[in-house]
């Protein structure tokens, strides 16, 4: 049985598998909620957050007064995507997270530094290249489940508890900037997305502190711009 956690997820990779294998073309208007939510044996919320979770990827498109569509193209994200609405305006605005996580991670990412075993490594090492995988394979999904895999990997190394828990406080937020820039994200960005967690490794691989933080920040600076911020 799977957690509520995981349930909007496991929805959401069935949905998208129907984008890609064309169940679900492009420009068609997908099922109504409670026709989706009677396929998958879900509740209404459950499915309204695997709906918001593929929009934000770029993959579907909300129209007012007409419905959920899947969004035009081939399939690829890239150079032709549009962002979809910030789903948190009414708190905070995307900008606002894009700052607080530079401030947190960065910290957090300094006080990770020679704290990860080499097993923690591994898998920041595993998750990254499954992120460079899963671009080439457009599972967008499982792209961004292992970026958010590689930053928890190093909160959870932190040193200061009261870091991690304000981590936690703001998960779900930062977890949508880790989706938010997908759609207009190309492949040399995601390159150099990958380039930048093999740095952030090797500094933190190093025991040097300084440097994990300043590579933190730069990663998460470059990922704003990519959504045309400048936190």
């Amino acid at each position: 049985m799977l957690n509520k956690t995981l349930l909007p997820q496991s929805v959401a990779r069935e949905i998208q598998a129907m984008i890609q294998s064309g169940e679900l073309k492009a420009g068609e208007k997908v099922p109504s909620q409670r026709e989706f939510s009677q396929r998958f044996g879900i509740s209404r919320a459950s499915l309204r957050e695997a709906l918001l979770t593929l929009e934000t990827l770029g993959l579907l498109k909300t129209e007012a007064g007409r419905g959920t569509f899947v969004a035009a193209g081939d399939g690829t994200v890239g150079q032709t995507g549009n962002m979809a609405p910030w789903r948190y305006s009414e708190s905070y605005s995307v900008f606002d997270v894009f700052q607080t996580r530079i401030l947190l991670e960065g910290e957090i990412a300094r006080l990770s530094a020679g704290r990860l075993s080499q097993a923690q490594l591994d898998m920041m090492e595993k998750a990254t290249k499954t992120m460079e995988e899963c671009w080439a394979n457009q599972d967008l999904l499982a792209n961004v489940d292992a970026d958010l895999e590689f930053h928890g990997i190093i909160v959870s190394a932190c040193a200061n508890s009261m870091l991690k828990a304000l981590y936690q406080t703001v998960r779900d937020q930062v977890t949508e900037t880790q989706r938010q820039p997908i759609p207009i994200t190309d492949p040399e960005r995601m390159r150099q997305s990958i380039a930048e967690h093999r740095r952030i490794i090797a500094a933190l691989k190093a025991n040097d502190g300084d440097l994990a933080r300043n590579e933190m920040e730069t990663h998460i600076r470059n990922t704003a711009r990519c959504a045309g911020l400048q936190p």
